[in-house]
């Protein structure tokens, strides 16, 4: 029988309710008989201190329990579909809309496994709190671990302990359950994997006040004042449209963020150019252009001095620029793809023409190295490809057959939505901001939510978590495009499939010399799919791997001493060979870029007269880190 995409929800709930049943009556025969077991085991050595009643206590608790968070997961599922909330996480398995019409019923026989698998959880925890062992060194441990339930009084009350035992052995098999479907597409299959894992993490027992023993205690602690804060918390929250993950008055653009020195030496309706002061007397003679992604704040690259990347860019002899990107308004609903390459050639033509040299170094990271990699490819076929003397890119994909989680959000259902939500003519940033923190829901969203508005934490002073909130609208037209043509359709690999500016582009033709560095556990731009860029590029490519992933991977100072990198034989046919000869390094792999970058060219000249913007004679607009930046 076949059925809609949605169906796969409906018919998973029987077995699911019959299942709890289940549980339900091992429970109580489980209980029924632990208070004889306990109560002889009473005058043993090392006896258990729980009496029979605490144990038949237990039982009623735990029933309860387990009654209350189901009933709660289904009238919250029921919510989620009448409100159609495209920003609810649990919503995201209705955003699955490319998923053939026909569906396949899904197999159940898993459900054997499963009933196997329950006997033994129920056993693993019984012999738990069976042991007769108040030593938690030598109690047995139980069968299933999450960092989310680590806490002791998950461990060690019979009702939480199976509360959450039982919810990670319900994820396994719902997540299962959604991979094994038959009868669908890869993509369609992996789609509906995120939405379920989407699913089971929302509606894990520690989100919800009544089955999260840590918030029960402290709210029995604190008198319910731990609930009171965290309701202030999620109604400012619901005031501006977006979680909160850190203290917003811990950090101000210009003072401890975004502030090495330097000015705003040029400006269009789209991006400022920000040039910083050089804090060496001599400098690299060929100036860097950086073009951060528009779809973040510049300063990622800027954060605190001892984590800029700027800074210490500035520190080791290079003339910095930077382009800070606008935060798009109802003046830009006709910005398109052209707009942003015809401004990296703007930019790369005015740091030419104001200090008086033939060509710049660029780096483009993420989006904006995927607009890099077309810039390139456009200056080729005009033959000003000399004016880049060399390109490097951070976490950036030309090639997106491989491009990872964020391909479940692109579909023509998902692509109408965005359509819908953007009747200004730009995409809220919250949106953007939303689906990034999906991508790592136990993290980003559902860690937060229970010490924001459970425990009633205060909010940490974090300056990465900052600027992860600082959130930037986008162009809607742009990035409709941008979903379509690169992530879902791939056209930028394919030889003059796309043009900017009049002009075709042909990867094939970009011959600049090009550093390539990809995050190994980068879940937004995956190491794979960077990769790729070295089947298209024809000139000389040097590709490093860094350890962590897509903003750690990056910013990643030397004197933090963390993470690792690795080098090895870019011309490798696959990353995996890459890979399987690479040499590992500790650290930091800022050093091994600088002396990349020195190989290019290493002539050095004075840091004087332009090269100090808003000395004498340079007329500059503005201190940096400038307007564009603070506006929201």
């Amino acid at each position: 029988m076949a059925n809609d995409p949605g169906d796969f929800w409906k018919q998973q709930a029987e077995p699911f309710r019959a299942f709890f049943d289940m549980q339900g009556e091992a429970m109580r025969e489980m209980f029924g008989q632990l208070p004889q077991a306990m109560a002889a085991s009473q005058s043993q050595p090392g006896a258990s201190p729980y009496t029979p009643e605490d144990v038949a206590e237990w039982s009623r608790t735990a029933s309860e329990m387990h009654a209350m968070w189901l009933e709660f997961v289904q009238q919250q599922a029921k919510k989620s579909a009448a409100t159609g909330n495209p920003l609810d996480p649990a919503q995201f398995m209705l955003l699955t809309q490319s998923l053939a019409k026909q569906v396949p019923t899904a197999s159940f026989e898993a459900a054997q496994k499963m009933a196997g698998d329950t006997m033994a959880l129920w056993q693993g925890v019984f012999s738990r709190f069976a042991a007769g062992s108040e030593d938690q060194d030598h109690k047995p441990e139980l069968p299933r671990k999450d960092r989310r339930f680590s806490d002791p009084a998950w461990q060690d009350h019979p009702a939480f302990a199976l509360l959450h035992q039982t919810y990670l052995m319900l994820s396994e098999y719902f997540v299962s359950a959604a991979k094994n479907l038959k009868g669908i597409g890869t993509e369609e299959k992996k789609q509906l994997e995120f939405a379920t894992t989407a699913l089971v993490e929302a509606m894990s027992p520690d989100n919800f006040i009544l089955t999260n023993p840590v918030v029960l205690k402290r709210t029995i602690e604190t008198k319910g004042q731990n609930l009171v804060k965290g309701m202030r918390h999620l109604i400012k929250d619901l005031e501006r449209g977006q979680l909160t993950h850190t203290d917003a008055d811990a950090f101000t653009l210009g003072e401890n963020l975004a502030a090495t020195p330097g000015k705003v030496v040029f400006e269009t309706n789209l991006y400022q150019l920000i040039q910083y002061s050089p804090s060496t007397e001599e400098v690299y003679e060929v100036p860097l252009v950086i073009f951060p992604p528009w779809i973040n704040r510049f300063y990622i690259l800027d954060l605190t001095p001892k984590k800029s990347f700027i800074k210490w860019a500035v520190d080791q002899g290079i003339t910095v620029f930077v382009v800070s990107w606008k935060s798009a308004d109802a003046s830009m609903k006709d910005i398109v793809w052209d707009d942003y390459i015809r401004s990296q050639i703007e930019a790369i033509d005015k740091v030419r023409e104001r200090l008086k040299v033939p060509a710049v170094h660029t780096i483009g990271y993420c989006v904006a190295g995927t607009t890099l990699a077309a810039t390139l490819a456009i200056l080729a076929r005009r033959g000003e490809a000399d004016k880049v003397k060399s390109a490097t890119f951070f976490t950036a994909q030309v090639d997106f057959e491989k491009s990872g989680e964020l391909k479940h959000f692109i579909d023509d259902g998902q692509l109408q939505m965005i359509g819908s939500l953007s009747n200004d003519g730009y995409l809220d940033g919250r949106y953007l901001a939303m689906t990034f923190n999906s991508l790592r829901g136990k993290d980003l969203i559902w860690n937060y939510v229970v010490n924001n508005y459970l425990l009633g934490e205060d909010y940490p002073a974090f300056d990465l978590l900052h600027w992860n909130g600082d959130v930037t609208n986008l162009p809607a037209k742009w990035h409709n495009d941008y979903l379509r043509d690169l992530y879902r359709d791939n056209k930028l690999v394919v030889p003059d499939a796309l043009e900017a500016d009049g002009t075709p582009i042909d990867l094939t033709q970009v011959h600049t010399p090009s550093y390539i560095q990809a995050g190994k556990e980068d879940h937004i731009a995956p190491a794979e799919s960077v990769w790729r860029i070295t089947r298209h590029f024809k000139g000389p490519v040097n590709f490093l791997l860094a350890g962590s992933g897509h903003i750690a991977g990056v910013v990643n100072p030397p004197d933090a001493n963390k993470y690792q990198y690795w080098t090895g034989d870019s011309s490798a046919a696959s990353l995996q060979e890459f890979r399987d000869g690479a040499t590992e390094h500790p650290g930091s792999w800022w050093p091994n870029w600088i002396e990349w970058l020195e190989a290019q060219d290493s002539a050095k000249v004075p840091a004087t007269g332009k090269r100090k913007p808003g000395g004498k004679g340079d007329k500059v607009i503005e201190d940096a880190p400038g307007r564009y930046v603070k506006a929201r």
